[in-house]
């Protein structure tokens, strides 16, 4: 029995890619994968920095600190001066909601000495029932036991300076600074507890006392020489300062990022990393979008050569295109935020355990529990208007195409 080799038309069936509207799923598809994937990559970002720099705010004092007049100009020698008014200050803070906890600290600097040498530190005398909820290096302590205050001549070291001097829990070691009238003091403090960050620089450089010892210490009876503020999360400090100076006067009143400007450079620089980063994504997205609407104009060369014949001028042809792959683009953009939210909504249950990595860097030893994204909506609009632009650009080069072609050319073509 002979077998007819198939026409020429239904080779041409065979061969015949994805239906329209096959295609444009898969259009619908990429974009919406590639936003959902940037929510995604936005929330696991932003919940690294709550889990690590949130932390290492928390480690340096909190989100915003709150000082006397003239503080500022002698910040280097880290002086003592008392605020006017602290609980005014700290009832101002916490009517704020996005204010985590308010504390009262003093803060100077000095050293500690015993038999291996003296070692030059920052010594701060903290509330520390109050500071536990939201104190890194309260919630660390790993060896005796973390401050109370009642303690008197107690005092927390970390573990790097433990090891530097040679000490232990029990151990005594003698403190050393000036007080407000610029004395020389000088106490012998017994070791209470050690904190352990997995840091050893950071541990090397601040050792803690209780509020009350710091006050007798120094000669500030019932005096506080900071108020640190704590927030929910970081990115809240300027709306805070607003409303707090609004409220206050005479005092200087600023966020970890005048106070610890390398943090806050660390924080900018992985910010723009991160958007660096999400434009190669983009990019690579919108490339695909113009392969697959290339392949829309040269698959409807009839369809575009009636349109000619019915009298529609190019750059009206040129701009059904570009409304088309507009429009996909807005679908493909509503289908993303949906699926994003959905993944980061499931995240945020369950979170990410990075825990086990946190010998892979010094800075990941803040992460101490999982690391939990946020709804990854913190730069929604940018990243859903730039799909939606790179969607209407690429259908740009295909609008052209299909604008030129003669419609008695495209009517014959097969």
């Amino acid at each position: 029995m002979t077998t007819l080799a198939p026409s020429r038309m239904e080779r041409r069936a065979q061969q015949r890619p994805p239906s329209r509207r096959g295609r444009t799923l898969i259009i619908v598809l990429a974009m919406s994968l590639t936003l959902a994937l940037m929510m995604c990559y936005d929330g696991l970002m932003y919940g690294f920095t709550d889990a690590i720099y949130g932390n290492a705010v928390k480690v340096l004092g909190g989100n915003i600190q709150v000082h006397a007049e003239g503080y500022r100009a002698q910040a280097n020698s880290t002086p003592l001066l008392p605020l006017a008014d602290p609980q005014a200050v700290i009832k101002a803070a916490e009517a704020d909601p996005a204010t985590e906890a308010v504390v009262q600290r003093i803060n100077t600097g000095g050293l500690v000495t015993n038999r291996e040498g003296a070692f030059g530190i920052a010594i701060t005398g903290i509330e520390p029932e109050k500071e536990l909820a939201v104190n890194v290096i309260g919630q660390n302590v790993k060896e005796g036991r973390n401050l109370t205050s009642a303690d008197l001549d107690s005092i927390l070291i970390g573990k790097g300076l433990s090891e530097a001097m040679a000490v232990k829990v029990g151990d005594r070691i003698t403190l050393v600074g000036r007080s407000g009238h610029k004395q020389m003091r000088q106490r012998t403090m017994t070791i209470v507890g050690i904190y352990d960050l997995g840091m050893a620089d950071i541990e090397k450089q601040t050792v803690y006392i209780s509020l009350g010892e710091a006050q007798s210490l120094y000669d500030l009876p019932g005096q506080v020489t900071e108020v640190a503020i704590f927030l929910q999360h970081l990115g809240q400090e300027a709306a805070v300062i607003d409303g707090l100076r609004a409220n206050l006067s005479g005092y200087e009143i600023e966020s970890f990022q005048a106070n610890y400007p390398d943090l806050a450079n660390a924080i900018n620089s992985k910010g723009g990393v991160m958007n660096v980063f999400s434009i190669i994504i983009i990019g690579i997205a919108g490339v695909g979008i113009l392969n697959l609407l290339l392949m829309a104009v040269y698959e409807r060369t009839r369809e575009i050569g009636v349109l000619g014949a019915m009298g529609l001028k190019p750059r009206q042809i040129s701009l059904l295109f570009i409304l088309e792959g507009t429009m996909i683009g807005l679908v493909g953009v509503a289908a993303g935020i949906i699926l994003g939210l959905a993944l980061n909504g499931m995240l945020m249950r369950v979170g990410l355990d990075f825990g086990s990595m946190n010998q892979a860097a010094s800075y990941l030893a803040l992460i101490k529990d999982k690391v939990y994204p946020t709804w990854g909506i913190e730069k929604l609009l940018l990243r859903a208007s730039t799909v939606a632009i790179i969607s209407a650009l690429a259908a740009v080069i295909p609008a052209t195409e299909a604008g030129r072609r003669e419609p008695a050319e495209a009517l014959h073509f097969v």
